[in-house]
């Protein structure tokens, strides 16, 4: 389904909850700024859950930015807002670009109200904005982040982070989960068993087929050592037991196409020619000539150009740990990378950044993942609903 064409008929608006992240950080500036769009209104419900004192004080702000045009955010007072009073008198406690106790206990209610009332059907899906795990911890909630929390509060074992993105050069849609997650680089190879990759691809397939419509979908998975081992000159991980799990899921997969172990240096090649054109800026007519939409804003390439020979991007890409997926994925989409928690009974979708707490504020952040990941959770809800287009309204890409 490809959200910049199709369009659905308003009573099947999905109801979307925004659970507004900590307040100390950006994430009420770019609910704000993305809800300005109102083609977004037109696609879903939203509901904004936290308290609109914090919304207000950030309106405030942005009203007194020289970068903020008055057109550029949304004022409170035209917001569906479900205020979570159990933590309202901690607004006075919480400092601008400071996590603090108080933040912390903020944006883990709103989070916990989310869920609930997504869990008794109020809601289709939960959109976050981002919190700090430090301050999560100061406030007493000790988890590596949101996903972990979603998990326990549905009740589910399986779940997974895939990160989605839709390039605004060609269209071609990112999807990259990892394996392992927010942990220490030195714990990876243990954490790594053929039981976790299998549950991991598991919930990838599952995912591209129910949520994407990706009956049959093709899949790279990435070695784990330099040159993937190079035959255990590198790393033993994939001589000892890599290669052989991926050849028995190739066995008992045969509708799949399971391409790997690549090396992670080169897993990311086509990747990026399908994100930025075949020729990485370049026409395949000469180099020097830039190629395609968004092309005044490439540099040409003018003294090579790469080959479009056996040029099949995967419809997603499985890394084995945090920044082996996470590097590739923010130097393509870093403002508009979606994180998506897949293996929960509902949709959840995140901005694929943080709290920036150095620029919360200033009237500077960039509301593209926001608005991106509402986009996302829209397209997935009507996917998952198996919704009927029709022609009331429409979504654009995000540019």
């Amino acid at each position: 389904m490809d959200i910049s064409t199709t369009t659905y008929k308003t009573s099947d608006r999905p109801r979307i909850a925004i659970a507004m992240g900590d307040p100390a950080g950006i994430g009420a500036e770019v609910i704000l700024k993305a809800l300005a769009d109102r083609q977004l209104w037109a696609a879903c419900q939203i509901t904004v859950v936290g308290n609109k004192q914090v919304l207000l004080d950030t309106y405030d702000q942005l009203r007194q930015s020289p970068y903020c045009p008055l057109d550029s955010y949304i004022h409170p007072d035209e917001l569906n807002i479900l205020e979570v009073e159990a933590v309202r008198k901690m607004v006075g406690a919480v400092k601008q670009g400071t996590g603090n106790a108080a933040s912390g206990a903020m944006s883990f209610a709103y989070l916990e109200t989310a869920i609930a009332r997504t869990l008794v059907g109020d809601f289709h899906g939960i959109v976050t904005a981002p919190i700090a795990k430090s301050a999560w911890k100061a406030a007493g909630y000790d988890y590596p982040g949101q996903t972990e929390l979603l998990a326990e509060k549905a009740g589910v074992e399986r779940f997974g982070m895939l990160f989605v993105a839709r390039s605004p050069h060609t269209g071609w849609m990112l999807r990259a989960l990892l394996a392992t997650t927010h942990i220490p680089l030195h714990q990876v190879p243990e954490a790594l068993t053929p039981q976790l990759l299998t549950r991991k691809l598991d919930l990838l397939v599952e995912c591209l087929q129910r949520d994407f419509g990706v009956e049959q979908p093709r899949i790279a998975i990435a070695g784990l050592n330099p040159h993937s081992g190079e035959q255990g000159q590198l790393g033993r991980e994939e001589v000892d037991w890599l290669n052989s799990w991926l050849e028995a899921e190739r066995q008992n997969r045969p509708n799949l196409q399971l391409e790997g172990l690549l090396p992670p240096d080169t897993m990311w090649v086509k990747p990026g020619m399908a994100w930025y054109g075949k020729g990485l800026g370049s026409r395949e007519q000469g180099a020097g000539e830039t190629r395609g939409k968004g092309a005044e804003e490439q540099l040409p390439i003018t003294n090579y150009q790469l080959p479009i020979t056996n040029y099949h991007p995967a419809d997603a890409y499985l890394a084995l740990y945090h920044d082996q997926g996470l590097i590739p994925v923010k130097l393509m989409a870093f403002d508009r990378a979606v994180n998506t928690s897949i293996g929960l009974p509902f949709i959840r979708t995140s901005p694929d950044h943080g709290t920036a707490f150095d620029i919360a504020g200033k009237g500077i952040a960039d509301a593209t993942s926001m608005k991106a990941a509402i986009q996302l959770a829209t397209e997935l809800v009507h996917t998952r609903n198996s919704a009927t287009p029709t022609t009331n309204y429409q979504l654009p890409i995000t540019n």
